[in-house]
């Protein structure tokens, strides 16, 4: 007798696998562990993956939404522990994990997370030291973002109002821990570089796990941090813990009580300092005072303020002098002058042209005034004027003599 068979094409059977798998309750919800490899992270935002332990692989993928909140990078060789749901992917026909979450197996999540997160950053340059900007040194006002109750802002309180009260002093509370607290902390740093309420910003809170801390190693929390234009003051936790926004902030500090020390000047010690400087300059005036006096004695002493009259006579009769030397300098110097004046009239008058004339000679001048030194420049008829001693005669030339001269 024969059996009816049920025959199934390749994609019903496919399905009806897929329903089997769907409908188990374990598979809706299973979490396992494995080595990642052939992994790739797609363009559109999803990655895909082969989850394998010594025995078996298994196919799987995380999609955009799931993969958006991995806290960590994934790689080649790392172990996870993936949780999510078994299906079959009907094209491939084969069976696959669909990731939800995942976490490194054998090494913290969180601590991945943050070495991973702050290699990002780092190779950004948001913490390069030249970014880092000088704290005020007198601030008028701090701005502390962080919890309002918390112990850690009672004990900055304490510290900036023992140290500097001229500061004032404003809070701006904000969730420290917790889903929400990056957002918080974001927003308050922007409301207080957008209003400018403070000169300097302290943010933190006190100490906790890794898991409390964690909102102080976003991402959007360091970026924020580090786009202030107001210097901020990290201070999370305990001396040993450290987050990324210490990394990004401008100062870490230790502590939060240690971040209230860094962000102003102890009163007590600047009274100290203007007592000093103050008595320095008291010292400096009574110096400089004592100098003055003894000069002043000096002058008080001197002859010249002792008895004016006397000192007016001293000068009177110094001028005297001096006009006496003076005058006695002149009138050398005024015999000097007439001796050589007397010398050069006397070479003069012995050089003079009438002094020649004396002795009976005479000069001829044509009739153009010119001297005539040489007979062979007159023709008779020429006319003459001949100077004496005493007067001039005019006369006409009747006979010249030519060649020669005055000695043959």
């Amino acid at each position: 007798m024969d059996e009816k068979l049920n025959i199934y094409s390749v994609t019903s059977l496919t399905q009806y696998i897929k329903s089997l798998i769907d409908g188990d309750a374990v598979l809706a919800a299973v979490f396992v562990a494995g080595e990642i490899s052939n992994l790739k992270y797609h363009s559109s935002g999803h990655i895909y993956f082969t989850l394998k332990d010594d025995q078996s692989v298994l196919r799987a993928v995380m999609f955009r939404p799931a993969a958006a909140k991995l806290s960590f990078r994934l790689a080649d060789g790392m172990r996870v522990i993936a949780c999510g749901r078994v299906s079959v992917f009907p094209g491939a026909g084969q069976h696959q994990l669909y990731a939800e979450t995942m976490q490194p197996d054998g090494v913290g999540a969180l601590y991945l997370a943050f070495e991973q997160l702050k290699e990002k950053l780092r190779a950004e340059g948001l913490f390069d030291p030249a970014l880092k900007r000088p704290l005020p040194l007198y601030p008028r006002r701090i701005a502390l973002i962080t919890s309002p109750t918390g112990a850690a802002v009672r004990d900055m309180l304490r510290i900036l109002g023992r140290r500097y009260p001229l500061a004032r002093v404003r809070i701006v509370p904000v969730l420290v821990q917790g889903p929400d607290a990056p957002r918080d902390i974001i927003a308050a740093l922007e409301f207080a570089n957008r209003h400018r309420i403070a000169d300097v910003i302290i943010t933190g809170r006190g100490g906790g796990s890794i898991e409390d801390l964690w909102a102080f190693n976003d991402e959007g929390v360091a970026r924020a941090i580090r786009a202030s234009a107001i210097p901020v003051i990290s201070a999370v936790g305990h001396e040993p813990d450290v987050t990324i926004a210490d990394f990004a902030a401008d100062v870490r500090a230790a502590t939060p009580s240690n971040a209230a020390e860094l962000a102003v000047p102890d009163s007590a010690d600047l009274l100290a300092a203007l007592s000093a400087t103050k008595a320095a300059l008291v010292r400096a005036a009574q110096s400089q005072l004592a100098r003055k006096r003894d000069v002043f004695r000096t002058l008080s002493a001197s002859r010249v303020l002792q008895s004016p009259q006397n000192t007016i006579d001293d000068r009177r009769m110094a001028l005297a002098h001096q006009s006496d030397r003076l005058s006695a300098a002149m009138q050398n110097a005024l015999l000097r002058k007439r001796e050589i004046f007397m010398r050069d009239v006397s070479k003069l008058d012995a050089m003079s042209p009438l002094k020649v004339l004396s002795r009976g000679y005479a000069f001829a001048q044509n009739e153009k005034g010119a001297i005539v030194t040489d007979a062979d420049a007159l023709t008779p008829g020429d006319r003459l004027r001949l100077t004496l001693r005493q007067g001039k005669v005019l006369c006409t030339v009747d006979e010249i003599t030519r060649g020669g001269t005055a000695s043959e």
